[in-house]
């Protein structure tokens, strides 16, 4: 009779619960939303400056020309730089495309953070006071998730605004200083605040994205 050979038992990874697999994948999500964005606020700055650049051509022609040209309008001053007024048109488009973009990853930004509060809600159901628990990775409380994943998400919510703000005004001002101005609001993100991005670190670091 022949022996039965015993199989050597490998030991296993621990697997994830679902809430602590759901909170990792978000955190992957914050990852790579937050480069999107990047990316694309860095795209929308580059034709914010060639509309601002633009704008300050048109408005140094417009002044030098008055100043040898009669006081009486022109009877059609939308047809005075016919292709200047269109190369701002497009211009201006494709920063509200760039725009449209930004507001479909602040869309997701939010679900994200929806998500992680359900996950909260469901655990503070059926386990009760946060203290009982042990962390579902090292050290922080599920809880802790749902605080930085709405701090995020407020930060570009914010931030996402003063864009449309931007978008807004940035072809209709005649004020070089306002220009200036706007151009700056949209590349240094004031509502982005500087501790963004240890958020971000410390959630990836948590959820085992980064060695630590």
């Amino acid at each position: 009779m022949e022996a039965k050979t015993l199989g050597i038992a490998t030991p296993r990874k621990p697997v994830l619960s679902v809430s602590a697999r759901k909170i990792k994948d978000n955190a992957a999500d914050w990852h790579n939303l937050i480069l999107k964005w990047e990316t694309l606020n860095d795209a929308g700055f580059t034709i914010a400056s060639n509309i601002a650049n633009l704008k300050i051509k048109l408005l140094s022609k417009d002044e030098a020309e008055l100043e040898v040209s009669s006081p009486a309008p022109s009877e059609n001053e939308e047809e005075a730089y016919p292709e200047y007024n269109k190369e701002l048109e497009m211009l201006c488009e494709e920063l509200q495309t760039t725009l449209d973009s930004l507001t479909k990853i602040q869309v997701k930004m939010e679900k994200l953070s929806s998500t992680t509060k359900g996950i909260c809600e469901l655990e503070n159901y059926h386990c009760g006071k946060e203290s009982k628990r042990p962390p579902l990775f090292h050290t922080w409380p599920t809880a802790h998730f749902y605080e930085v994943s709405r701090r995020l998400a407020d930060m570009y919510r914010s931030e996402l605004l003063l864009k449309r703000t931007v978008v807004g005004e940035l072809a209709h001002t005649t004020s070089h200083d306002l220009t200036l101005s706007y151009l700056a609001m949209w590349l240094h993100q004031p509502y982005v605040e500087s501790d963004s991005r240890l958020l971000l670190e410390g959630m990836l670091l948590e959820t085992g994205h980064r060695a630590l």
